[in-house]
């Protein structure tokens, strides 16, 4: 077991996955620095979220190994990667997962809450987030009174307000219509430059991979030099391909 570099917050290697037999990670190695948005790139079913998994502390690969700040995620206790993910990282995806008995800032503070902050503490938190999105006049209302594009506001309100170290979205924008995808990418990677938090972003929109600092494209569960995405403009130079940044 070899330790990784001491500027990669999260740092990968060979790291190989199946789902009932079919492949989903096929020795795939990737680095993440500290304070900066990586974009995994690649069409659906190509092993965007089964990385982030890994990465996160979701899922233990079959094979290979996961680091967060040189310590082993892929060697720690279930108990243990639980509280790695509560404390350190935030999740959002394509589906909110809202709690639906708790109000919109209550949602919000979750995070904070199970850490053990006080009520008002966590109110105060999460209603400042909840004032960046755009939605604290929502902080009243249960998720089933809010539109998609609500909720999932919501839901990274609630990640940020967690105040962690690595941020996973993945897939953070596929329900929304443009405009509503464009205002919610615009606050993430604004919060993120500001409070120096890393992101790990999966995507299949070349317009969102564009946010990033780096790429990596995946292709059938491995790591490939370029990959073709949609919604690249058409003035674009080279089209809808998606190049390899390391």
């Amino acid at each position: 077991m070899v330790a990784p570099p001491d500027n990669d917050v999260i740092w990968a290697r060979s790291l190989h996955h199946s789902h009932n037999g079919s492949p989903g990670l096929g020795g795939v190695s990737v680095s993440v620095r500290d304070a900066e948005i990586l974009a995994v790139t690649g069409p659906r079913g190509s092993g965007k979220t089964t990385l982030l998994h890994c990465l996160s502390g979701r899922l233990v690969p079959e094979q290979g190994e996961v680091w967060f700040n040189s310590v082993p995620v892929h060697t720690m206790a279930p108990r243990v990667r639980e509280r790695l993910r509560r404390e350190r990282f935030g999740w959002i995806g394509a589906d909110p997962e809202l709690v639906p008995e708790l109000t919109t800032w209550e949602n919000a503070a979750l995070p904070l809450l199970l850490r053990g902050v006080s009520h008002r503490a966590a109110k105060k938190a999460a209603t400042e987030w909840l004032e960046r999105l755009d939605i604290a006049a929502l902080a009243r209302k249960r998720p089933h009174a809010l539109l998609q594009a609500e909720r999932q506001r919501v839901s990274v309100a609630r990640a940020l307000c967690g105040q962690p170290t690595v941020l996973f979205a993945d897939e953070p924008t596929a329900t929304l219509h443009r405009a509503e995808r464009s205002q919610l990418l615009r606050t993430l990677t604004a919060a993120a430059r500001s409070h120096g938090i890393t992101v790990v972003l999966a995507t299949h929109d070349a317009e969102v991979a564009a946010l990033a600092d780096r790429t990596v494209p995946l292709l059938d569960g491995r790591r490939v030099a370029t990959v073709a995405l949609p919604g690249v403009p058409a003035d674009t130079e080279g089209s809808a391909a998606c190049s390899l940044s390391v």
